[in-house]
């Protein structure tokens, strides 16, 4: 009797594996067709066997999921999410294999339409299926990192916020090596691929080859965390994903400007200032730095200091038009403050005096106003017309009628003598 019930069960767990097999057979003829809602419905009957299928079995019934529910590409944004899935439960045997090959497939198909999507300015449909790209493969986490960048695109924050996260606990930095040379036709250096540079410098159409690693793309995601916190109002996060970073990059600039400008962001005027005089002992020929420092004295009454940035920003680039128009407007506003002295004046004959010696300071001050635009102009005389503007105006405050006229007669020929 014993005999008869070990056959029983031998018979039994051979049907098992036949109606396993057969069902999955089905499923496999139905991908091969194309006929992928076939497939799935062979997988339901098939799921209902899974709980006698050996690791192999089941290894191939989750390869098989994962290839129906991605359907050539055609499957719903949940169903790819369900494929992922599908094939992380294949952990081993023939069908590892299997996998790693399709998610290939995958890999291209998703970054042929995240391309064809960016070039639409697609933004957000884009992002979607370059971070499908790299969940395919995700020994490129390029592609990660342009899922972020083009959900900032669309104000997807939340969910730039936890790619950005995502790259930051990878320690990605996207470094990578980029060849170059110059075109000898046009003078300009381009960057190509390492085989296509060679053929060209051999060919002789390039010239004066190099190699370089582009800059760390880490500054830009910790600051692009830092502002989405700041957004949603986490401070506290924001600030510590910044020190974080300068934890492990103290010197670098782009990270000090940026911890700088989240302190601006939170009207945390002198914070900002200490911050930007610390970014210009790294980088001590940075204009933009020193006129930063330049707004924020000014903006705080301390217009030595703001004189001294702005005249170093002018040293650096003389045609930085922004750090002239202040700069002579630091020299108006002194003067102006002259102005409120002599109105304090009484009609006394020593107030008299004082007086004409304030006006003639006040003169000055307006004359060097003055001074720097039209040092300005010398410099860069294509200067534009906020520059003429303001110097307009200043002769206008001197008397001097026949030099405002000269600077009126250049607004008129620029706005076409409108």
């Amino acid at each position: 009797m014993k005999k008869q019930i070990i056959i029983a069960l031998a018979f039994s767990i051979s049907a098992f594996s036949f109606a396993q097999k057969k069902e999955l057979k089905t499923v496999e003829k139905a991908i091969k067709s194309k006929n992928f809602a076939a497939a799935k419905e062979a997988l339901k009957s098939a799921e209902a066997l899974m709980g006698a299928m050996d690791e192999n079995m089941k290894s191939k019934y989750y390869y098989l999921t994962g290839v129906a529910l991605f359907a050539d590409g055609k499957g719903s944004s949940a169903e790819v999410d369900q494929a992922f899935a599908s094939f992380d439960k294949v952990e081993t045997g023939s069908y590892k294999e299997e996998v790693d090959a399709f998610k290939t497939t995958m890999y291209n198909d998703f970054l042929t339409k995240g391309n064809t999507a960016y070039e639409g300015k697609d933004y957000g449909a884009a992002s979607v299926q370059f971070e499908r790209a790299y969940r395919a493969k995700a020994t490129d986490t390029l592609f990660l990192y342009y899922a972020a960048a083009t959900a900032v695109n669309v104000k997807e924050y939340d969910r730039a916020l936890k790619l950005y996260e995502e790259l930051k606990d990878l320690g990605y930095t996207g470094i990578a090596k980029e060849y170059y040379a110059t075109d000898k036709e046009t003078g300009e250096e381009v960057v190509l691929d390492k085989a296509t540079r060679d053929l060209y410098v051999r060919g002789g159409s390039h010239v004066k080859p190099g190699e370089r690693l582009t800059e760390s793309k880490k500054p830009e995601i910790v600051k692009n965390i830092a502002l989405i916190y700041i957004s949603n109002g986490d401070n506290e996060k924001a600030l510590a994903a910044i020190k974080d970073a300068r934890a492990e990059n103290p010197d670098n600039v782009d990270l000090i400007i940026n911890e700088a400008n989240i302190h601006l962001q939170l009207k945390d005027e002198d914070k900002f200032k200490s911050l930007i005089e610390e970014a210009i002992t790294k980088d001590p020929e940075n204009a933009v730095l020193h006129y930063n420092v330049g707004v924020v004295s000014m903006n705080k009454g301390d217009l030595d200091q703001a004189q001294k940035s702005y005249e170093k920003v002018l040293s650096l680039d003389p045609a930085y038009t922004n750090a002239a128009l202040n700069l002579s407007n630091l020299f108006i506003e002194k003067g102006n403050v002259v102005i409120e002295e002599m109105g304090k004046l009484g009609m006394s004959k020593a107030d008299d005096i004082k007086y004409e010696k304030l006006k003639e300071d006040k003169n000055n001050l307006f004359l060097k106003g003055a001074g720097v635009l039209t040092t300005f102009i010398d410099n860069n005389p294509e200067a534009n017309a906020d520059i003429l503007t303001q110097l307009k105006n200043i002769y206008n405050a001197l008397g001097e009628t026949q030099k405002s006229k000269e600077i009126s007669a250049k607004l008129d020929a620029m706005s076409g003598g409108e």
